[in-house]
């Protein structure tokens, strides 16, 4: 061997952990890049990780194939010109002639802009973390024998990149310098794998030598350790999806929540891929059915509300399961000449799994449906799982499905329902019972669980429900329910509701407009901001609204007023304009139009100087679409809002402090904010204490709220959020000081 070994590791090792940093920094860069297209939609993501696995995937295929084609040496000068013929795609930036987004097929759509616009880097840097290793395992280290501890190097880059986005780049860095630096790294990147391969030509260039013991390690792997491998890889990576929708549903569609999960991911790579894991495997196996019981009793205590506490909850399950899934991987992984194949089949999992949960669950359930399966299948990868032979084995578990569909029966179609406290004591205590008894058997375990969750889903489960919907951009459920002796229908996006009309029981006997509830009651901040604008003009007004939901505002607006509905799923329109379900656009404003897309590509089709009133009222469940709260965005109402006109936004947020956020925006196009704040709360009457804020360019242009005592100055807080630049981390850290 020609070269030191402690420069040989030192190079190659550096080189795997900046080609890993790169790869998965640009994940949250990019598809911050293209939310302002999307609507800032959790879905954003989820399709972005099944884009990301299918380039890994190709990427270890190409991989794989140039190890055994074209093996050691003569590889290196194939992947350096791959890798210069990625820096075309420099700097990052969205491609050329990918505009507005369809309003079907949207998945698609995203796939493609992502492969027009970062494809070949990611596919270059996909391909470095199999191939470096074998390289490595061809340079005669001491080491070369088994170089799977570099793919725990690589992991460490991806962890720290990952880790540093949402808590150091995103809060200190805008885009543009994120694009530039990033596109600098890459082209230093090319230098050092050029260096790795000059340091494989003065090597012996040879794979080690196998031993004659005959030994398990060094035996061809067949199609069954293939698809263990592929079930292995494919359950963390359907996991991840799925918990990442999970908790980012009702907080933000934005990189903090995005990259705990995946740096999550990571990390369980980093600790079951060193030489001696830093945790025991036997460790995790113990703690696997505590962690999900935990997760079960945190579904059947709804109203924990904290956000911090169910995030974690959620995420430890996660990552005790992916290590659990990684572990066995670890366990099972051929020797080093079988690497690439390994990799390769690790892959075809995590693309496999990433389907499931981005792209076919959201097409084949009405509801998450896939976070509890997966939770089941995460229990199902421990070891030792086996068909039961003996038969009283099957009559056991045929009994507990046998005693589940009856609680089911009794609840669900009998209307038996137990006491809360004791239904919740009880589960709590079969969760106990199950975790400890039944750890050993891996069948019967996750099958205890699953019984579990059937119980804790139907009993969990809204009365009434008229029907539910899932679209690219969430989970919308119609329901039914008593309040104040009257019926209420209610729209529910996520945990949130997004609008309810109360219910006449005869159809014949309506009469007049449909009373305004929730968040728009006679009494709140958005009904008096409507009223001063109709005071303020003492004309017709023409409102433009952000986000539809049931349509309430409707009917705030007279019969003369002009009113265009700004809403980018189509499933809400739908729910919306069909006066079965809700009646405020029908019965109230059925000459108002209703405009599909997002807000911010739709106005700028709008006149200049057009709106009267411009009201921002777009979520996801609890998520704040980031793109519509930047200084961009505020310019653009600004330019479309008529002299004397305003804009007012809903900023009551259960996890985030927005009233200083578009103040900050507001101050920076030169305009003015007040905000109101309302407690007045009647719960019987589905009425709702709520938050708005109203910007206008004058002072005097807020006219009648000036005047108003309820209605106070709002001062910004920190940077001003843009295109370029945000702070969920912050928002979040106000909210919590407010508490």
């Amino acid at each position: 061997m020609l070269v030191r070994p402690g420069l040989l590791l030192a190079v190659y090792g550096v080189a795997i952990f900046l080609s890993a940093s790169l790869l998965f920094s640009v994940q949250p860069l990019f598809a911050k890049l293209v939310l302002p297209s999307l609507g800032g939609a959790p879905a954003v993501w989820s399709v972005a990780l099944v884009f990301f696995q299918a380039a890994l995937l190709a990427g270890y295929l190409y991989a794989h194939l140039i190890t055994v084609y074209l093996p050691g040496r003569q590889s290196v000068i194939v992947h350096l010109l791959v890798m210069l013929a990625a820096t075309v795609a420099l700097p990052l930036g969205i491609a050329s002639g990918w505009g507005r987004p369809p309003s079907q097929w949207t998945e698609l759509w995203l796939l493609g802009l992502f492969a027009a616009s970062i494809g070949l880097p990611f596919f270059a840097l996909s391909a470095n973390a199999p191939l470096l290793q074998a390289w490595f395992a061809r340079t005669g280290h001491p080491s070369a024998h088994d170089p799977y501890f570099l793919y725990a190097a690589s992991n460490v880059g991806s962890f720290a990149a990952l880790l540093s986005y949402p808590f150091l780049v995103e809060p200190l860095t805008a885009l543009s310098q994120q694009t530039r630096f990033w596109s600098g790294l890459f082209v230093a990147l090319i230098v050092l794998i050029a260096l790795c391969g000059l340091l494989l030509v003065q090597t012996r260039n040879a794979l080690p030598a196998v031993p004659r013991d005959g030994g398990k390690a060094e035996q061809t792997p067949g199609w069954k350790d293939a698809l263990i491998w592929i079930a292995l890889g494919a359950v963390p990576a359907a996991y991840l999806v799925a918990v990442t929708a999970h908790i980012s549903t009702d907080v933000a569609a934005v990189p903090l929540l995005w990259v705990l999960p995946l740096a999550l991911y990571l990390l369980t790579f980093v600790i079951v891929f060193q030489t001696k894991p830093i945790i025991p495997h036997d460790v995790f196996l113990k703690i696997q059915p505590y962690a999900v019981a935990l997760l079960l009793a945190a579904l059947i205590f709804k109203d924990l509300n904290n956000i911090f506490a169910v995030i974690a909850i959620n995420l430890g399950a996660f990552f005790v399961t992916a290590m659990v899934c990684h572990g066995e991987l670890v366990r099972r992984r051929p020797a080093a000449r079988h690497l690439t194949s390994f990799y390769l089949w690790l892959a075809t999992g995590g693309v496999i799994g990433g389907i499931f949960s981005g792209l076919i669950a959201p097409n084949i359930f009405n509801w998450v449906a896939e976070y509890p399966l997966l939770i089941v299948a995460g229990l199902l990868c421990r070891p030792g799982l086996t068909i039961p032979r003996e038969w009283r084995a099957w009559l056991s578990m045929l009994g507990a499905l046998a005693l589940v569909a009856f609680a089911v029966l009794c609840i669900r179609v009998l209307g038996i329902w137990p006491d809360a406290l004791s239904f919740r004591g009880m589960v709590g205590v079969v969760l106990l019972v199950v975790a400890l008894f039944l750890a050993h058997d891996t069948l019967r375990l996750a099958g205890a669980f699953a019984c579990v969750l059937v119980l804790i889903y139907a009993y969990i489960a809204e009365t009434g429900t008229v029907t539910t919907v899932r679209s690219f951009f969430g989970v919308h459920k119609i329901y039914e329910s008593i309040s104040g002796g009257a019926g209420v229908r209610v729209l529910m996006h996520g945990t949130t509701i997004h609008g309810a009309q109360r219910i006449e029981h005869v159809v014949a006997q309506r009469r007049g407009r449909p009373a305004t509830i929730t968040y728009f009651g006679p009494q709140s901040p958005m009904a008096a901001a409507f009223d001063g604008v109709k005071k303020n003009k003492g004309r017709p007004i023409r409102v433009a609204v952000v986000g539809l939901g049931t349509g309430t505002v409707a009917c705030f607006l007279d019969q003369e007023d002009a009113l265009d509905f700004y809403e980018i799923d189509r499933t809400v329109v739908q729910i919306a304009l069909d006066p079965a379900k809700f009646e405020f656009v029908s019965s109230c404003k059925p000459d108002s139009r209703v405009i599909l897309g997002d807000a911010r590509l739709m106005l700028e089709d709008a006149p200049d100087a057009h709106y009267d009133l411009i009201v921002m009222d777009a979520f996801s469940s609890d998520a704040v679409p980031v793109h519509l709260l930047t200084r961009e965005a505020m310019a653009l109402y600004l330019r479309k809002l008529a002299p004397g006109g305003m804009i007012v936004s809903h900023v009551m947020n259960r996890h985030m402090e927005l009233a200083s956020v578009v103040a900050g925006i507001a101050a920076a196009n030169g305009a003015a904010t007040r905000v109101m704040h309302s407690s007045y709360f009647e719960s019987e009457q589905y009425i709702f204490g709520s938050s708005v804020a109203a910007v206008a360019r004058t002072d005097e242009d807020f006219g009648v709220l000036r005047n108003s005592g309820d209605w106070a100055m709002q001062e910004p807080a920190g940077r001003v959020w843009s295109d370029d630049y945000s702070n969920i981390a912050g928002a979040m850290i106000r909210r919590l000081q407010d508490e």
